[in-house]
């Protein structure tokens, strides 16, 4: 298993760890370098054997370096991240789910394979496997283990239901990390919103199995009108696990534009302070679905690229793709207040087709 990624990301490059937040940023000569000793099969050079012992305190002296290190190449395409959805079936049922659906369908083991090179012939260093719940899917161990040998720093988005099943693997090959869906404090609240007895105690089995075998998470506690009375103590679950961790407050529609989930709004948790002040989506990062179709991101899912009979040549239009739908107006068209806007345009988009009131994502509605 290697110690160690050297790759192009965007216009610079990079040595990363998995499992590692340090990293550093190297001139492209050191990069051909590495590409160069790799591919002759030579010890590690002198250089990285010191910066990896400073950085994630390894010893890379003895080692071969194509062992060591995976060199990834540069690539026409560039881009550095996407986000896979393996699956969008789910053990859970929330309440506040984006999905208008989850049926539990997909590529095959080896389709899994086939676009998982594509996409690091795409250029992509940073992939996050989501769902649905990925951890259910019967090829994610052998999907993750594929991506992991690749070279991608691997982030898993869960709900940590089935966190305890796969410690051994990613103890093994670390990921980036694993970010973790928080839905209460309590079962009372946790289950209530999820709808499925006993995920409480699932989530938290989860979660207690990767703090003991040192695989880093991050929890992301999702506030709704369920368990917004427990944030406190959600804040505290978080500390007594020392994770990292962020709120999630503003509900949105499903992106179809579905209403449901805004019924689980807690509405003095809107959050109406940070301004949308664009992305990159479809020009450095891109979403792929279950079934290999890239989009600009998991919202903006309009005219899809299918890979799986495209290949990497479609992702060339994708980035007019993207464009077309950031620029439309719609329903915001002659706003004042653009500037200033707090979604992005296709989410807009799902938030006026689900006829959403407008405080819940417009200054208008202030």
């Amino acid at each position: 298993m290697h110690a160690v990624i050297a790759s192009p990301q965007e216009q610079k490059y990079v040595i990363v760890r998995p499992g590692a937040r340090a990293g550093m940023q190297i001139p492209r000569a050191m990069y051909q370098q590495l590409a160069d000793t790799v591919a002759a099969r030579l010890p590690v050079p002198s250089w990285l054997v010191e910066q990896a012992s400073k950085a994630w305190s390894i010893n890379l002296a003895d080692e071969r370096s194509d062992r060591a290190i995976v060199v990834r190449p540069v690539t026409f395409l560039g881009y550095s991240r996407a986000t896979w959805e393996i699956n969008l079936g789910c053990n859970y049922n929330c309440e506040h789910c984006y999905l208008a659906s989850r049926p539990f369908d997909g590529l095959s083991r080896d389709e899994k394979f086939r676009m998982l090179a594509m996409l690091r012939d795409a250029g992509v260093l940073w992939l996050q496997i989501t769902g649905g719940e990925p951890l259910i899917d019967p090829d994610f161990g052998a999907a993750y283990q594929h991506a992991h040998s690749l070279g991608m720093m691997i982030e898993i988005l869960t709900n940590g239901s089935r966190l305890h099943q796969h410690v051994d693997l990613l103890a093994t090959m670390p990921p980036h990390k694993v970010t973790v869906s928080l839905y209460g404090a309590t079962a009372e609240s946790f289950d209530s919103l999820t709808r499925r007895r006993g995920s409480f105690k699932n989530t938290m089995r989860g979660l207690d199995a990767a703090r003991d075998a040192g695989i880093p998470f991050e929890l992301t506690l999702i506030i709704t009108k369920h368990n917004a009375h427990e944030i406190a103590e959600m804040r505290a679950l978080a500390e007594q696990y020392a994770a990292p961790h962020k709120e999630f407050s503003n509900i949105s529609p499903t992106y179809a534009g579905g209403p449901d989930p805004l019924a689980t709004q807690a509405p003095e948790y809107l959050d109406k302070t940070a301004v949308f002040q664009g992305c990159p989506a479809g020009h450095a990062f891109f979403h792929v679905d279950p079934h290999g179709r890239a989009t600009m991101c998991k919202i903006g899912r309009e005219n899809p690229i299918d890979l799986m009979t495209e290949g990497l040549d479609g992702l060339v239009r994708l980035p007019a793709i993207a464009d077309a739908q950031m620029l439309r107006t719609g329903g915001c068209s002659g706003c004042k207040l653009s500037a200033t806007c707090r979604v992005c345009r296709p989410l807009a988009k799902a938030y006026q087709e689900a006829k959403a009131p407008l405080n819940t994502y417009c200054q208008h509605g202030d």
